[in-house]
């Protein structure tokens, strides 16, 4: 850890007790904290303690149900302003731009990125954007370290297989406009989306998904922490994975 780094988490350990952050340094230790399961093994980082479950019921954590229940009960509305950007305002999406690839059939529109609301998506799709802000962004229950968006695939599109970067965070995908054809695995266990019906999974599992459809995919994808991680420990994780970037963005 910078000195930087380190003198965050004393502040934290001096307000949280000395054993807060127990958890984030033995994920620090040498050889990356506890051993990784098989359908893991691509994970940068696995925070010791998290249930290693890829799929999570969407109303299971009470932490995250009114998130849920919140973006559910707005679909209609979601999905009717969705669909009139993606007919007449189509310079709002872009390439997604994944940190692993980028694909011109995976096409976004961001209302969350770089730790804060993207402004312009207000106008364009203002009732996600309020769900958004305060259920999501208002309760911090959000990770500010990733983002939200509307993620689009168009037909034939594949995302190819994957781990993300870490567990501790989580995936929540509300099914805004679903054909036929859809389908999303985890940890080898495929499912199809619900229109109107939120999914939750740990991406920090294998995962892949696919539009075998004729008209495009898209899902409201909103990064947040994952319900059993503390406070202290997401903002010692917020600290540590922005040093984390800004370091890499120095080499």
């Amino acid at each position: 850890m910078t000195p930087e780094t380190e003198h965050a988490f004393q502040a934290i350990r001096a307000e949280y007790g000395a054993d807060s952050l127990s958890r984030v340094e033995r994920m620090l230790e040498p050889g990356g904290g506890p051993a990784r399961r098989p359908l893991q093994a691509g994970a940068r980082w696995i925070l010791p303690g998290i249930s290693p479950t890829p799929w999570h019921e969407p109303t299971g954590h009470p932490e995250l149900a009114p998130v849920v229940a919140a973006f559910e009960a707005a679909h209609p509305m979601i999905k009717d302003e969705l669909t009139a950007a993606w007919s007449g305002r189509r310079d709002v999406f872009a390439d997604y731009e994944h940190y692993l690839t980028r694909q011109e059939n995976w096409q976004a529109l961001y209302l969350y990125r770089g730790g804060g609301l993207v402004a312009e998506s207000a106008d364009t799709v203002p009732t996600a954007y309020r769900v958004l802000e305060e259920f999501a962004v208002g309760t911090e229950k959000i990770c500010p370290l990733l983002e939200c968006h509307f993620s689009t695939l168009l037909p034939g599109a594949v995302i190819a297989p994957h781990c993300d970067l870490w567990n501790f965070s989580i995936n929540l995908h509300l099914a805004v406009d679903i054909p036929d054809g859809c389908s999303i695995t985890v940890a080898g266990e495929t499912r199809s989306w619900e229109e109107g019906k939120c999914l939750l999974f740990d991406y920090s599992f294998e995962h892949e998904a696919r539009n075998s459809g004729d008209r495009p995919r898209t899902c409201l994808l909103v990064d947040l922490w994952h319900p059993e991680t503390t406070v202290p420990e997401r903002r010692a994780l917020t600290v540590l994975i922005t040093e984390v970037r800004r370091l890499m963005e120095d080499l």
